[in-house]
């Protein structure tokens, strides 16, 4: 796929990006040759081919889920340098 410079210009303005005018032709031979591999990639007959996430097949190991950790709300409260009824008292800064 070959690009023009007035396309250049637009998907520069597209994603707001500055190209000055003396680095259009080398933008222009960069991402025309970027857009002919694309193409060429397109090409490739993937019928049959499983998605993958990884290239290994591997599975995570999973573990009971049960709570290991916690009540310790007055421990964490005990922090805060103002408590009231069980919370943290903020004070008030919009008026």
């Amino acid at each position: 796929m070959s690009l023009d410079k007035e396309t250049i210009k637009n998907i520069a303005n597209l994603a707001r990006i500055k190209v000055p005018d003396d680095n259009l032709d080398h933008l222009t031979k960069e991402l025309s040759s970027i857009m002919d591999w694309v193409e060429q990639l397109n090409s490739v007959n993937t019928d049959g081919v499983e998605p993958l996430a990884s290239v290994i097949d591997v599975t995570l190991p999973l573990r009971e889920d049960k709570i290991t950790d916690g009540d310790c709300r007055n421990k964490i409260l005990a922090n805060g340098p103002e408590v009231e009824d069980g919370y943290f008292a903020v004070p008030k800064v919009i008026e």
